[in-house]
């Protein structure tokens, strides 16, 4: 195999430029994001001193997060996706404006925060279902995969720049002045979903003659019916897929190892309580935290042949979900102890961890799922990927409220490790799960 061949496909870019207005306008969203939640975390922090407030953070925005998800499948497959796309990133936008009027008002109470935060997740969440399905509307079939990878490696150069840049600048501006960032750049995101081409989903037959009168007398009546049937039968098929993850071992384990990962030891609410101890508080290192997961998400991304090549992928998600926690388990012993450079070194190691098991979770999802239901488990997919991490922020903030922070990460993090142990004796599957020979 060619050096060439294992970079990047960097022909999506090339050959499309509805696609590349697309993939430009998702990364600025991107970076602007991360920076805006350096941003919400230190004003939280800053404005509370209560790992609880923090914590509420994640809930704050799992709610919205899981509900909206879920409605977005089903007006994705009713309504044009581009004005679905369209509408959900204006409202993130207004979103972020109203954060950043904060420059002109003062700081907002911490409830109109926090409600804010929680409307633009929501947007942010109604529109994801549709955007996920442009890739394929905007390339030819053989470059999708490429379009896909592309859009993680300007994921993963968000997360690796956008904290950094969001304590830099918080510490010489304002928390405002991230959110007006994060505002221009959701102007350019929606900006580049709007000169897109309509993208109407795939109908059904016509209607039928017998039909025809009745649709003509009462359209608005019938508009309505036909939207909520076919929003029940969305619902429905949503349905089946989680009833199609809880009878596959293979699925229901490689969940199972997920919510293990997030919902019982994701740290990122506690960088500001850690920063406190071991930097002073200083707005300036907080970014470093999240970068430092960036810096091993983006390594592993590099090394990820050593994943996609692996026959046994269900191994590979217990051995780094394995590492994952191990490497929790050192951060919460280095900020015990007040090591700077050892809590950071463990956040890269557990970047890269989450990276391999994000990587093999998907790609077995692909995989050990009949083709007639992977959307509507692609789809239980998405929720548990989106709302676990946020999901598990609340339980950090809330078990430091209880203890301390580095407790919070370490009674996390065993537990991570003890539920993996768990699966990983009583969903053997997993660990027989083999990629079949080209």
């Amino acid at each position: 195999m060619s050096a060439r061949s294992v970079l990047i496909d960097l022909a999506p870019l090339r050959q499309s430029q509805p696609y590349r207005r697309f993939w430009v306008g998702g990364l600025l969203a991107g970076l602007g994001a991360q920076i805006a939640v350096v941003a919400v975390l230190f004003q939280v922090w800053e404005q509370t001193r209560n790992p609880y407030w923090v914590g509420a953070i994640g809930l704050v925005q799992a709610v919205p997060m899981i509900v909206m998800g879920l409605i977005g499948g089903p007006v994705a497959d009713v309504l044009d996706r581009r004005t679905v796309a369209l509408w959900s990133t204006a409202g993130q936008t207004v979103a972020a404006l109203t954060l950043a009027a904060q420059l002109v008002v003062g700081l907002y109470p911490l409830p109109i925060l926090l409600t804010v935060l929680a409307g633009q997740t929501a947007c942010a969440a109604l529109g994801a279902p549709a955007r996920r399905t442009f890739t394929v509307r905007l390339l030819p079939r053989h470059l999708v995969a490429g379009g896909i990878a592309l859009h993680m490696i300007s994921f993963q150069a968000a997360m690796l720049v956008g904290p950094a840049l969001g304590g830099l600048l918080i510490g010489a501006t304002s928390v405002a002045v991230c959110y007006l960032i994060n505002a221009l750049a959701l102007l350019i995101s929606c900006w580049s979903v709007w000169v897109l081409p309509a993208m109407p989903p795939e109908r059904g037959p016509a209607t039928t003659p017998g039909t025809a009168d009745t649709s003509r007398r009462r359209p608005l009546t019938r508009g309505w019916r036909r939207v909520w049937r076919r929003t029940r039968t969305a619902l429905s098929l949503l349905g089946e897929g989680v009833t199609q993850v809880t009878r596959n071992p293979v699925l229901r384990g490689s969940f199972l190892l997920d919510l293990a990962a997030t919902l019982l030891a994701f740290p990122i609410a506690l960088f500001p309580m850690v920063n406190q101890e071991l930097f002073g508080g200083d707005p300036r290192t907080l970014g470093l935290f999240m970068t430092a997961v960036a810096v091993g998400g983006v390594s592993a991304g590099l090394a990820s042949g050593l994943v996609t090549r692996a026959r046994h992928l269900g191994r590979v998600q217990l051995l780094a979900v394995g590492i994952w926690g191990i490497a929790l388990l050192g951060f919460g012993l280095a900020a015990l102890a007040g090591i700077a450079w050892g809590a950071l070194l463990a956040l890269v190691v557990a970047g890269a961890a989450d990276t391999a098991s994000v990587t093999s979770r998907a790609a077995m999802v692909q995989l050990a799922t009949p083709d007639r239901t992977l959307g509507r488990v692609t789809a239980v997919e998405h929720v548990i990927g989106v709302a676990g991490p946020d999901i598990g922020n609340a339980r950090a903030g809330f078990v430091a409220g209880l203890t301390t922070p580095a407790w919070s990460a370490l009674l996390g993090a065993g537990a991570c490790l003890v539920i993996s142990g768990w699966v990983a004796l009583t969903h053997r599957p997993i660990a027989d799960f083999v990629v079949d020979e080209p």
